[in-house]
């Protein structure tokens, strides 16, 4: 279940990575 968080916070984390970096994708 750990790992499954860890997953999702990592991909959460990329995404709002992408957005600030790429806004003309959203």
């Amino acid at each position: 279940m750990l790992l499954f968080t860890a997953v999702v916070v990592s991909l959460l984390f990329v995404y709002l990575l992408v957005a600030l970096l790429r806004p003309e994708w959203f």
